[in-house]
């Protein structure tokens, strides 16, 4: 048995049993992909996988307890390369975050700023997905740290830990009936124009709804987009009346739009820090945390990730 069979057999999972795609990704040919598989349950001597002629289907009950072992040995393997890097070369390396638009765009830049004066030989790698695309990427170990609103909070194998709390707000145009209007701004109001905002599972978008579906509304949503600066610049054209997170609003930069306060409409939401549990970090990758949060410290944060003794 070797990593390289324990790799194949992850990513044969990872693709739904497609050795194709699974062979490409290890920039391997298929036919290797499956002499390693066939090596593996031969050496074994139990078949790991359900078949049909020559397709795989899914993982037979000694598969699926392999997967889980197979996991925690390679994630295990790749602490041993990180720890050793962290001892001889403790300032330099890569640190990937996954996160979502909004984070990247609005919150995060001053915090990449400090922390590439203080690690200027440190490679930053940003991927923006979805917040389960974000939650895959730790899983699966291509992520070192993780950034979102949603799902994080959500999965066993992830720690997760409060960030920065946050609102949304209604974004008009200039001289809308909205931003006249003197009295408190209100769902039905609101409801009375085409919604822009976000995509399901993006930015607080289940507060949106929890907030419309409490009140008895069906929110009049005519478009929806994945990232804010789209949404505004539908709502500058007339598109509607967006709803963004408040952070992605500037009242310099966003000069023709006018945010009205919805905090008494919207329940605040809170973006969050996701970890692998059990995934060793590099001392900068703890000082990355620490600068988006003084709270989250390396203590903090051991508590959670560390494996049981």
């Amino acid at each position: 048995m070797n990593f390289q069979q324990l790799r194949i057999l992850r990513e044969t999972v990872k693709h739904n049993f497609n050795l194709t795609e699974a062979a490409s990704h290890l920039f391997t040919s298929q036919s290797g992909v499956s002499k390693h598989i066939k090596d593996l349950e031969d050496e074994l001597g139990v078949e790991l996988f359900v078949r049909k002629g020559k397709r795989l289907l899914g993982l037979t009950e000694p598969g699926k307890e392999l997967i889980k072992i197979a996991e925690r040995i390679l994630l295990d393997a790749g602490n041993i390369k990180n720890l050793a890097d962290q001892y001889r070369d403790n300032d330099s390396g890569e640190l990937t975050i996954a996160t979502t638009h909004t984070q990247a765009r609005y919150i995060l830049p001053p915090v990449i700023t400090l922390f590439k004066q203080r690690y200027p030989k440190v490679h930053l790698k940003l991927h923006q997905g979805s917040p389960e695309e974000i939650a895959e990427l730790l899983l699966n170990g291509e992520a070192d740290i993780g950034i979102a609103t949603e799902t994080l909070g959500d999965i066993a194998e992830l720690a997760s830990f409060p960030y920065y709390q946050w609102t949304h707000t209604v974004i008009v145009p200039k001289g809308h009936v909205l931003a006249e209007q003197t009295e408190p701004l209100s769902l039905k109001s609101i409801n009375a124009y085409p919604i822009v905002t976000y995509h399901d599972g993006f930015t607080g978008r289940a507060i949106i709804d929890k907030a419309f579906r409490h009140a008895g509304e069906i929110p009049n949503i005519d478009m929806s987009a994945l990232d804010a600066d789209v949404i505004k610049s539908y709502v500058e054209l007339g598109m509607g009346v967006g709803i963004i997170a408040s952070v992605a609003y500037d009242k310099q930069r966003d000069a023709g739009l006018v945010s009205l306060s919805a905090q008494h409409l919207f329940e605040p939401s809170w973006s969050k820090i996701g970890l692998r549990r059990g995934h060793y970090l590099r001392q900068y990758a703890y000082d990355f945390i620490e600068l988006c949060s003084e709270n989250i410290t390396a203590e903090v944060i051991n508590a959670e990730i560390s494996p049981e003794p």
